[in-house]
């Protein structure tokens, strides 16, 4: 067992930035995540079959292909990436930043199908009983609705968290394997795989991705039924 735990300097980088990375990319893409899944959810307007598709296209398509449209936008010389640097000094290519971004884009249809099921399954005459009392919609949302989306709200920010621990395609076409800057666990096994001898580093890392990824989706499910049991019983 002591193997197991006995990392180098590097491979205990890759591991706090995989946890860094993941974590950035769930909460940065939480607000968007909410209102696309409101839009999406509710509703009525030219064009959401054409929204929906967008949203849900990095599921489909191969994960370097979405790491490369990323290059072509957010890299120096893309125009999204050029005007953030130029006007705000934000840089992504091969940067930790940039994984943070490739890992968002990844996990956010994830998170906004879950966030999404779960306010197509509000009961919508509570808030109508909420609106004829004189509150205005945005007050709704926060006090009804919700609340009642939080379970729905959790299990796609951990399911956006835990596809941010594994992804590997979009990320290194993106940001590419710099130790101690992008090298995430993913990108570290991989990396230890290429060279002899690292089949027990790639051990030691799988491991460690597998532990931390189990723990996060146990998480969300007893976060999730404790939230359930709560508002059952209010």
């Amino acid at each position: 067992m002591n193997w197991l735990l006995d990392l180098t300097p590097d491979e205990w980088n890759a591991v706090r930035l995989s946890i860094k990375v993941a974590t950035v990319a769930m909460i940065a893409s939480l607000p968007p995540g909410v209102l696309l899944a409101l839009l999406l959810a509710r509703g009525r307007f030219w064009g959401k079959t054409l929204l929906n598709g967008l949203v849900h296209l990095p599921l489909i398509l191969p994960p370097v292909v979405t790491g490369y449209l990323l290059l072509l936008t957010f890299g120096r010389r893309g125009p999204a990436g050029a005007f953030l640097a130029e006007h705000f000094g934000i840089v992504f290519s091969f940067r930790w930043t940039g994984a943070a971004l490739a890992c968002g884009v990844m996990g956010f249809p994830l998170m906004v199908r879950a966030i999404r099921l779960s306010i197509e399954a509000v009961d919508r005459k509570m808030e109508a009983a909420a609106g004829t009392l004189g509150a205005n919609p945005l007050w709704v949302f926060a006090t009804i609705t919700l609340p009642l989306i939080l379970p729905g709200l959790i299990a796609g920010a951990i399911l956006s968290f835990a596809k941010a621990m594994g992804e590997f395609g979009a990320t290194i076409t993106f940001v590419s394997n710099i130790p101690n800057e992008t090298q995430t666990l993913p990108s570290a096994i991989y990396t230890f795989t290429q060279v002899p001898g690292g089949d027990e580093g790639a051990l030691r890392l799988t491991l460690i991705s597998i532990v931390i990824s189990m723990v996060a989706l146990i998480a969300s499910e007893a976060l999730a039924r404790r939230v359930g049991r709560r508002m059952d019983i209010e």
